[in-house]
């Protein structure tokens, strides 16, 4: 005949026993109930995003927190500004693992100098450039062929940022460029073209039309005209060749051209580019 006592023993251990396999089978739940490996498997990395400042906004607020969610061993670091300054630090070693440039133009330069790995280039978003003026403010300018009646206009430099590359290259096509540059003032990323025109420092400039909608101290004027560039403008990413991190910076990559991830670039005014 079975005691009270072994009874009782029996029971506590068969709780403990459950108490250990909901524990472990905790271990493996997160990011909304997706299985992901053991976190407590993975060493700590740090990974280096250098991606164009037009990101900075989508990047930093929502989708590395959300990567980092499901990822949680993975810290992501992100340095914005221009693609063309970008291009440059990488080109003189700087240890990045993914760029994400605001044109193809930069990105095809580092895939030409074996500096980004070209099977893992993925040309993911698209974006608009518009003009625009400080908000409340009066301008004679209405679109970009009539840009030069604006007192004072500021632009991204054409030598290192590609949003100042597609304005040249629209102005060019709309024939006053030369009337333009006149009255330009040229800053060193797009952020800062943003600052100037939302502070009233320029009367018109041009930006993505992503980073129009972040403020409401411009208001856009117009986007640029049917024809006016030759191609669209593409944001690609890809893992820099010489990361230290090939298999985080993959995954961070595929992450970025994943639906949710794409659904995010839409709310911040990116179009996926189909």
């Amino acid at each position: 005949m079975r005691t009270k006592k072994t009874i009782m023993g029996r029971l506590a251990r068969t709780a403990l026993l459950a108490l250990v396999f909901m524990a472990g089978s905790q271990s493996l739940i997160f990011a909304g109930g997706r299985k992901e490996e053991p976190a407590a498997g993975n060493a700590p990395v740090t990974i280096l995003v250098a991606a164009a400042a037009s990101l900075e906004y989508s990047y930093a607020r929502e989708l590395v927190p959300l990567f980092t969610k499901k990822y949680p061993w993975i810290t992501v670091e992100g340095t914005y500004d221009s693609s063309g300054k970008l291009q440059t630090q990488i080109e003189a070693g700087l240890e990045a693992d993914v760029f994400m440039s605001a044109a193809e133009r930069q990105m095809n330069a580092l895939v030409e100098k074996n500096l980004v790995a070209r099977e893992t280039v993925k040309p993911l978003l698209e974006n608009k450039i518009v003009l625009i003026k400080p908000a409340g403010s009066a301008t004679e300018a209405r679109d970009f062929k009539t840009a030069a009646l604006a007192k004072t206009i500021a632009l991204g430099d054409p030598a290192s940022v590609p949003a100042g590359q597609y304005a040249k290259e629209a102005f060019t096509s709309l024939g006053v460029w030369e009337a333009v540059s006149a009255r330009a003032s040229f800053g060193t990323n797009v952020t800062e073209v943003l600052n100037w025109v939302g502070e009233g420092s320029a009367d018109a400039g041009v930006v993505y039309a992503t980073d129009a909608a972040t403020t409401n101290k411009v208001e856009v004027i117009a986007e640029a005209p049917a024809g006016s560039l030759a191609q669209k403008v593409i944001y690609p990413v890809g893992m820099v060749a010489a990361s230290a991190h090939p298999e985080e910076a993959r995954l961070f990559i595929d992450f970025l051209a994943s639906g949710e991830a794409l659904a995010i670039f839409k709310a911040y005014g990116f179009s996926p580019n189909n």
